[in-house]
């Protein structure tokens, strides 16, 4: 009997790997899409996962990320960790870049969250988690090209859980308020950025909630950020 599915759109290093592992030790086959996927080899050997090459933002392309899921057995969670960012003053913003950035940040996640949402309204259960950001609902100087897609990833969750909530469907929407530690080291300022591996545990746990008591919305900082 095939292992239900978690498809991590957006697949990279950090949390995406981090959220590959735990899942995958869990229990879950992960299929990972991404636009170059040479770069997940080592995290494909790691985990037994799946990978397709994927452009969130053509729906062709989702459309096959979704039938190769499809193949690998019942998809379970859905999780959209890909984001459009364009940084700078708003008078100097290449406006083709802004437009990409919410193609992939915004739009990307609809159309994940769409071909999520049908199957897992087939299923009948399920799980669809969303990545965002402090963009998310703060727009700061010089960064309205980000807080954009952002801004608009969020409304899109707040609808999907509205509307999806009462079929059983578990929608959640992430804060990622800080910066994501990588190899790098702080030792003066220990856990001063937030573990990789500590977020996906609260994504397996969110997703895991009893719904008599779901969370719509999770907002995760390090200790020491100010907020």
């Amino acid at each position: 009997m095939a292992a239900n599915v978690a498809v991590i759109a957006g697949a990279g290093a950090g949390l995406s790997a981090s959220l590959a592992r735990l899942l995958s030790k869990e229990g879950l086959h992960v299929v990972l899409a991404a636009r170059n996927v040479d770069k997940l080899g080592a995290l494909i050997k790691d985990t037994g996962a799946s990978a397709v090459e994927t452009d969130v933002s053509d729906v062709a392309s989702v459309e096959r990320l979704f039938e190769a899921a499809d193949k690998a057995g019942p998809l379970e969670l859905a999780v959209f960790n890909a984001s459009g960012r364009t940084r700078g003053p708003i008078a100097e913003l290449d406006p083709e870049a802004v437009k990409q950035s919410l193609l992939v940040g915004a739009y990307g996640g609809f159309l994940v969250g769409q071909h999520a949402a049908r199957r897992l309204l087939a299923r009948g259960s399920g799980s669809i988690l969303f990545t965002g950001a402090s963009a998310s609902i703060k727009g700061f100087p010089g960064s309205a090209g980000f807080a954009m897609p952002k801004f608009g990833l969020r409304g899109l969750a707040q609808s999907m859980a509205r509307e999806l909530g009462p079929k059983n469907i578990h929608v959640a929407h992430f804060i990622i308020d800080g910066q994501i530690a990588s190899s790098a080291r702080t030792p003066d300022r220990p856990d001063s950025h937030l573990s990789p591996d500590a977020i996906a545990e609260t994504y397996l746990a969110t997703h895991r909630q009893h719904r008599s008591a779901w969370s719509f919305e999770v907002e995760l900082r390090p200790w020491v950020e100010t907020f």
